[in-house]
């Protein structure tokens, strides 16, 4: 650390960048107008120096995070001389401003001290609809990005403090629940000028000279902090391969293969061997795989190092343009949200052998994704959300339910808030006994979640996964349990695609219902701890027989049910 740099004070700075990132997002959270915003709170903040470089992060969503970079050199390219006090700028588009799809919409507000640049408040979010092919704009059937709805280079949405009309008015007229999309940007908007005020007094009290100082090194400590991290993983190539189920209903299996090389202090993610660009929403921009490939490493470094632009500075990306990882235009990229949980599950795949006890069992792939669109009483609704999840097991301890992957920290929306504001009623929502992979430490169990259509005829569609290539077990773990998207599930089943192409119309009273993958399972099942296989059997996760079956546990039935000790040893015994 430089001589003249005093490390309590950069402690504190750093701790006042996230602060900022923090309050941010509760702003934006606070004032937002849509559910996928306000209450899956699919949306990521950030303030960045003058350069773009991240200083402090929301506690939001890491694949967003890591690709702000991309879109602030792209901004600040193209806008290099003519950025004044009072701008605000938009863009979503992945080919034309280093944007990831288009639903995710950039609000960005330099900052000024004393007429010089210092810095961005930076905020991306989730919209409700930005028009295209289907409603909530998410379509994974589209083959081209024309198709997905209103693409937006960087513009400036406010110039001097002026708002633009005639952006505003595009929008409005482009998308199908205006009142939510430009009140989720007004969120936005409000977010950077809290995030303007905050900073600025950073710059008051500390002068331009001493924040300049300590932001430079804030950068050189976050990246010997992970510099230091990989010297301490054992050199070597580590390699791993995952599938996508596929797009439609006759699905081929897409692959993502990742080598990762460790060499000294730093590591290299090379997707050389993953599929082409598809013809269908799944494609991930190059800036997108980088911020998972970003988050997936930070994931195993120690928590005091700081989340800013540094730690990325160690690890190198490579990734084939036209492939599914690095798309090129016009390539659609609607649903790349899939392709981002994979990358990170294949960047753990792969670092299992590094270090095995700093990665989990593979999870459910992060979050579900069903969209109903349509009119209810004259008015049009779009409703998503991001329906979270269940976690792989671990070295210490079972997978957790009811909780985002770790590349989203994202939320379901509460059911009340569904049923209060669209036409829709949720009829089950609860864990799934028996889906969580056998191990030592067991996967998390599936979730269900269930809805009735309440408006005479709605479009709807879903991006869900796992289903052939089930969440893999670690060490002898079993997997989890495969997912299942069916439709009228008590009446006329019909099972749909993991990943359907073709829109679906719903009818008044129809059903669908979702059952996420169970986790899996981590070290030998005949290892579990039998009273812990009795407390999963008397709280409803795990059957009596699977208790046999599976962990070689004899409980007797009865009330309550209680374990055979003496049996479940001779039963072990024999099984070894």
């Amino acid at each position: 650390m430089q001589n003249d740099i005093d490390p309590l004070l950069l402690e504190v700075m750093k701790n006042a960048f996230d602060s900022i990132g923090d309050e941010m997002a509760l702003i934006l959270m606070r004032t937002a107008y849509s559910a996928i915003v306000r209450d899956s709170m699919d949306y990521s903040t950030a303030i960045c120096d003058a350069e773009g470089q991240t200083l402090g992060q929301g506690l939001t969503t890491p694949m967003h995070l890591g690709s702000f970079y991309d879109a602030m050199r792209h901004l600040i390219g193209e806008y290099a001389g003519r950025i004044a006090p009072g701008d605000v700028f938009i863009a979503n588009d992945p080919y034309v401003a280093s944007g990831q799809h288009l639903p995710d919409i950039y609000v960005i507000k330099p900052i000024f001290f004393a007429e010089v640049l210092v810095g961005w408040a930076t905020t991306i979010a989730h919209h409700a609809d930005v028009g295209g092919l289907v409603p909530g704009s998410n379509s994974i059937g589209a083959t081209e990005i024309y198709q997905e709805g209103l693409r937006l280079p960087f513009l400036k949405l406010v110039e001097r403090g002026e708002e633009s009309e005639a952006i505003r008015r595009i929008i409005e007229t482009n998308v199908r629940v205006p009142e939510k999309v430009l009140g989720d940007l007004r969120a936005q908007m409000a977010a950077c000028t809290v995030a303007e005020r905050e900073y600025l007094g950073l710059f008051r009290k500390h002068g331009i000279e001493r924040m300049s100082r300590y932001i430079t090194a804030l950068h050189d400590y976050s990246e010997r902090l992970a510099r230091a991290l990989f010297r301490n993983i054992p050199d070597g190539v580590y390699e791993f391969t995952d599938h996508i189920d596929g797009l439609g209903e006759s699905p081929e299996p897409i692959v993502l293969h990742v080598k990762v090389t460790v060499a000294g202090d730093e590591v290299t993610a090379d997707w050389t061997g993953t599929a082409r660009q598809v013809k269908g929403g799944l494609n991930a921009p190059l800036s997108f795989t980088k911020s998972n490939v970003y988050a997936a490493l930070r994931s195993i470094m120690p928590m005091d190092v700081p989340n800013c632009h540094g730690f990325t500075r160690p690890i190198k990306v490579i990734a084939p343009p036209g492939t599914l990882v690095s798309c090129t235009h016009p390539a659609p990229c609607g649903a790349r949200g899939i392709t981002g949980y994979r990358i990170v599950d294949c960047m753990f795949g792969a670092l299992v052998a590094a270090v095995p006890h700093l990665v989990t069992a593979d999870g459910t792939g992060g979050s579900c994704l069903p969209t109903f669109g349509g009119y209810h009483n004259g008015k049009p609704f779009v409703f998503s959300e991001c329906i979270m999840g269940v976690w792989g097991a671990a070295a210490t301890h079972d997978g957790q339910e009811g909780v985002p992957h770790m590349a989203a920290n994202q939320s379901n929306v509460p059911v009340e808030m569904i049923e209060s504001n669209y036409p829709l009623r949720v009829e089950k929502y609860g864990i799934v006994p028996d889906t969580g992979g056998a191990g030592r430490f067991r996967g998390g169990h599936g979730i269900v979640r269930e809805f009735r259509l309440l408006a005479d005829e709605a479009y709807f569609g879903v991006r869900s996964d796992k289903r052939r290539f089930p969440p893999h077990g670690l060490f002898g773990g079993a997997p989890g349990a495969p997912s299942l998207n069916i439709i009228d599930p008590e009446t006329a089943p019909h099972v749909i695609p993991a990943l359907p192409t073709e829109p679906i119309v719903l009818r008044r009273a129809q059903v669908f219902r979702h059952v996420m993958a169970g986790g899996g399972g981590y070290g030998d099942p005949f290892e579990r701890d039998p009273s812990a296989v009795l407390e999963d059997v008397l709280d409803g996760s795990v059957s009596i027989e699977k208790a046999l079956s599976e962990y070689g546990v004899v409980i007797a039935p009865g009330r309550p049910p209680s374990l055979d000790l003496e049996a479940t040893k001779r039963l072990r015994a024999s099984k070894h």
